[in-house]
């Protein structure tokens, strides 16, 4: 039996996902290192509160969605490594490919937590552009929409059944309204996420990690940009400064643990969209979904 950790990215979060994780011991420890390096209250903004301090006070600003997320699966992913479990390989989608770097001892809590400030503020800055889920579609005519539009591409290749598109406003509305499918779902983001529109901040973020040293991962790491298993820091590192202007090719992550054997997903973060994707992808999976300390029999 092969078992893969996966974490979540943007969407999965929710005002109270915190409350379920306070009895475990080093939870407000945690955040309390990441409000401070913040600058605000990362765990009253979990809780729908004020943040009182510097930047935004809403969970679903990039902000703080990043780094609320990356403190939440971290801390779930050491518990787990405490209780003397360890995954075969694991995976991340989009800002989650940062815990699974964490988690396979890439770098260490401290480095990522800056990293992801780093990477949401950027990412933050980097306005304009729009995003809409597309489920229900012909890949071939989908492929064909996107190559003779400018200014759109693939951001999250979810599944056969469920991608999103990113760029601009004008090019995505086009693909998506020619596109024969069940449903387009514009996203609420403030900028087009996964697409050339993140260069610049792709190219700083690329600058940073350079001085950010990686060590070999002590499991495999399936990286959204190459959607292929690594160990290598180089490696690693060089994936992640891609991740941000390329797609997430999680069908073909999802293809890649099937592959090596995996045949249980758990999916370590608040919600179950992962594990649903995988569900529907990946024949005779089994999943699990490790949210809180409940599900750490704690």
């Amino acid at each position: 039996m092969a078992i893969a950790w996966v974490f979540p990215g943007q969407g999965s979060q929710k005002v109270g996902m915190a409350e379920v994780l306070l009895s475990i011991d080093g939870t407000r420890e945690r955040f309390a290192m990441a409000s401070e390096l913040l600058g605000r209250d990362l765990l009253a903004i979990c809780q729908g509160d004020n943040g009182g301090g510097e930047g935004p006070d809403d969970l679903n600003d990039t902000r703080n969605t990043q780094p609320a997320l990356f403190v939440i699966e971290s801390l779930l992913a050491d518990n787990l490594h405490q209780q003397g479990r360890e995954p075969a390989l694991v995976a991340g989608h989009s800002l989650g490919e940062l815990v699974a770097l964490y988690s396979a001892g890439v770098f260490g809590l401290e480095t990522g937590l800056q990293l992801m400030k780093t990477r949401s503020e950027l990412m933050a800055s980097a306005g304009g552009g729009a995003m809409t889920a597309v489920i229900g579609f012909d890949r071939g005519q989908l492929d064909e929409l996107v190559a003779a539009t400018d200014g759109v591409n693939i951001a999250n290749d979810n599944s056969d059944a469920q991608v999103v598109i990113s760029g601009s406003p004008e090019a995505v509305q086009t693909v998506s309204g020619a596109l024969k499918c069940k449903r387009a779902i514009p996203l609420a983001v403030s900028g087009a996420f996964h697409s050339p529109f993140m260069a610049k901040a792709a190219e700083r973020f690329a600058a940073v990690l350079d001085n950010v040293p990686f060590q070999d991962g002590r499991v495999p790491v399936l990286s959204n940009s190459a959607a292929s298993a690594s160990t290598s820091a180089n490696e690693l590192k060089e994936r992640l400064k891609q991740q941000m202007t390329t797609g997430v090719r999680w069908r073909e992550t999802m293809a890649a643990m099937t592959d090596s054997g995996v045949d249980t997903l758990v999916e370590i973060g608040p919600g179950n969209v992962l594990s649903g994707l995988a569900k529907r992808s990946m024949s005779g999976v089994t999943t699990a979904q490790i949210a809180g300390a409940g599900d750490l029999g704690q």
